[in-house]
């Protein structure tokens, strides 16, 4: 592969990018903007082969890496509890404008996703 063909991966790229609005039960879990490790539930907001977006109440920092574990559509479950279990890195992140209102983050999927029965 020349340096040619190698295309730097953007914020404005991955916006871009075809994917889907999906509100999907989703699980978040890393390190907040203090350094402590969260667990926060939310509702995925759009997902895309490399990337998602979604409303957290707990603040978190451009490129902290993040653990997803999402709920699949009903039809995709054949009658079984699975998830999509997925980590990413913080690409971009709208800070919350008040105590009230949530942070919009986007998230760049930096491995293979796994689909595993919740246990």
């Amino acid at each position: 592969m020349t340096k040619r063909s190698i295309k730097a991966r953007t914020t404005d790229n991955f916006l871009k990018e075809k994917g889907f609005k999906l509100p999907l039960p989703t699980i978040v879990e890393g390190i907040d903007k203090s350094g402590k490790k969260f667990t926060e539930k939310t509702v995925l907001q759009y997902i895309s082969p490399s990337g998602s977006s979604f409303w957290l109440n707990t603040l978190v920092s451009n490129g902290s890496e993040l653990r997803l574990t999402i709920d699949l559509p009903p039809k995709l479950k054949e009658n079984r509890d699975l998830k999509m279990i997925i980590k990413g890195k913080t690409i971009f992140v709208e800070e919350a404008v008040d105590e009230s209102s949530k942070s919009r983050v986007s998230v760049h999927f930096e491995n293979k996703y796994i689909i595993d029965e919740y246990k």
